[in-house]
């Protein structure tokens, strides 16, 4: 018989983060999650004062990660969490998911995985050794247009794909705002961040997206990462020139100093007999162009909407859903599937697709791969 509810714990993500809240709002929002605990900043104070402002049961607010780990799974089995929901910068993942795979806990990450190639490494390792599960939030998969368009290239309807086209420019570091702005700040150090900026923080989710849609894989690239900031210390730009498994080819762009963007993540796709377009900006449109036909536009809602696309849709068509919608249906997705696992039951994955730590390992050597390349006088870096 199902429990009533998902139990979750959150590592990071207390007072003045930012995608901790992200995480929460969406964890609830299908009301499938309990949030019961949290370890919820590594000042013990905030975390503390953190969980409070949160309503978390005092007993429950953790002053460590380590402590809520172990208190956790020392808790009845209908009392203690089943999941825990990591948002912590990118050098404390590693660690926090490490233990709760070995304490018997499930992981929702975010990216990129982990600090290092070879901590994804392990990671995934731990995975196939425990059965648990690591979700890893790369959010845009989550869009129905998405998984739209990723059914008709699937379905042969682009026949074979020869070009994908994936940007992402981003304009909010285009000064020196690590000196005022905490999360610029370690997102632009090489201490907490890893060794890349801009590729590891966004140019990850456009190779992801470029990957997810086509149903392909990168074999090859050729990157130029550049600092344009003075003072940084991570790069903030970069193009690469991509070649994919069925010999596609591909450009992915990513720039956090394009100077007016907010968040413009725009895909193309083009085969053989058509193209598709779609910007997260405008996440409810995907624009598909025949070769010797009208363009078509297909909307979220819609019951012509393949099935895939269908189940990851809330609203009638004409309400517009969003980041927080696509967000939830990463959680949704994973918590479904978690729940299927704990009944012994069999899930659907063409209906409750997420993120795994497969994808997690592909996007930290896309970041070593990519800065191989770029340091290379070489034109092509094996993937």
């Amino acid at each position: 018989m199902s429990m009533k509810k998902i139990r979750m714990g959150m590592i990071g993500g207390g007072k003045g983060a930012f995608i901790g809240e992200v995480h929460r709002m969406a964890a609830a929002l299908d009301g499938k999650i309990e949030f019961c605990c949290g370890a919820l900043s590594a000042d013990p104070d905030k975390a503390v004062t953190s969980g409070e402002e949160l309503s978390l049961p005092a007993d429950r607010v953790y002053s460590s990660y380590q402590e809520m780990i172990l208190r956790e799974s020392e808790l009845p089995e209908d009392q203690r969490i089943h999941f825990i929901s990591i948002v912590t910068p990118n050098f404390a993942h590693f660690e926090p998911a490490m233990m709760a795979l070995e304490h018997g806990f499930h992981v929702v990450l975010e990216k990129p995985i982990s600090f290092s190639l070879e901590e994804a490494l392990l990671l995934r390792d731990k995975v196939d050794q425990t059965g648990r599960i690591i979700c890893l939030t790369h959010t845009y998969s989550g869009y129905p247009m998405i998984k739209q368009a990723r059914q008709l290239i699937a379905d042969g309807k682009l026949g074979k794909v020869r070009k994908i086209m994936v940007e992402y420019p981003q304009g909010w570091l285009s000064t020196l705002l690590e000196k005022d702005s905490p999360l610029a700040a370690w997102r632009t150090d090489p201490e907490k961040a890893g060794q890349s900026g801009c590729m590891g923080d966004i140019g990850t989710h456009a190779a992801h997206l470029a990957e997810y849609v086509s149903g392909l894989k990168i074999t090859k690239l050729c990157a130029d990462l550049h600092v344009f900031v003075d003072g940084r210390r991570l790069e903030d730009d970069g193009n690469i020139l991509l070649q994919f498994d069925n010999d596609a080819r591909g450009v992915l762009s990513a720039s956090q100093v394009a100077a007016g963007e907010e968040n413009a993540l725009k895909l193309r796709i083009y085969g053989e007999h058509a193209g598709i377009e779609w910007n997260q900006q405008e996440p409810n449109t995907l624009l598909v162009k025949w070769l010797n036909a009208p363009a078509q536009i297909y909307r979220a809602g819609q019951g012509y909407l393949a099935d895939a696309a269908k189940s990851n849709v809330r609203l009638p068509a004409g309400h517009p859903e969003g980041y927080i919608e696509a967000f939830a249906n990463i959680y949704r997705n994973f918590s479904v599937t978690l729940q299927h696992l704990l009944d012994g039951r069999e899930t659907d994955t063409s209906m409750l697709d997420f993120p795994t730590v497969d994808d997690g390992v592909r996007g930290m050597k896309f970041i070593d791969t990519v800065l191989r390349s770029s340091r290379s006088d070489q034109k092509w870096t094996e993937f």
